[in-house]
């Protein structure tokens, strides 16, 4: 659910609360309160990541960078949001050319949790190529390493043998 449909939501039930207090629902404008509570719970700590993501893998990146551009503090989002947030904005940024931009949100997603080794794979192999762009080659080896103590897919392990053949070739 996006911020303005949340508003719409709260709004509405803001109106039915205060009907319900007017005529005496008092059950009815509890339970109307626990959904305003949750709706305002899930802006914060679950953003717009989850139609954003949806977006991305659309590779709809000007709607995904419109619902990331929604979440006002990423530091609110749980962790498990927080990668997908930080991973779709390096993607974001180097689709932008901003390529530091892009190797600072890696970073912060490689720092975060992930349920699934070759989730976690790709945001190292990303900042593996950003290393490699910037030709700071032990960086690169060290991601690589990292990377190959995880459970990889076959196309990661192409990349993987892709990145340690164009470092092989410059040292």
């Amino acid at each position: 659910m996006n911020t303005r449909r949340r508003f719409i939501i709260i709004a509405i039930a803001a109106i039915a609360i205060a009907y319900c207090l007017v005529y005496g629902y008092y059950n009815v404008t509890i339970y109307l309160l626990g959904i305003v509570g949750y709706v305002v719970w899930s802006q914060y700590r679950e953003g717009t990541v989850f139609l954003a993501t949806q977006a991305f893998h659309n590779q709809d990146y000007e709607k995904t960078k419109k619902l990331l551009a929604e979440i006002k503090n990423p530091d609110h989002l749980r962790k498990g949001r927080r990668n997908f947030y930080e991973f779709m904005q390096g993607n974001i940024a180097l689709k932008d050319g901003k390529i530091d931009e892009a190797e600072v949100h890696f970073q912060l997603a490689s720092r975060l949790p992930w349920k699934r080794d070759n989730e976690k794979a790709m945001v190292l192999i990303n900042l593996a190529n950003i290393n490699l762009r910037k030709k700071a080659y032990d960086r690169v080896n060290a991601y690589v390493e990292l990377s190959e103590k995880l459970k990889l897919t076959e196309r990661q392990k192409d990349i993987l043998n892709k990145i340690k053949y164009e470092v092989k070739k410059y040292n």
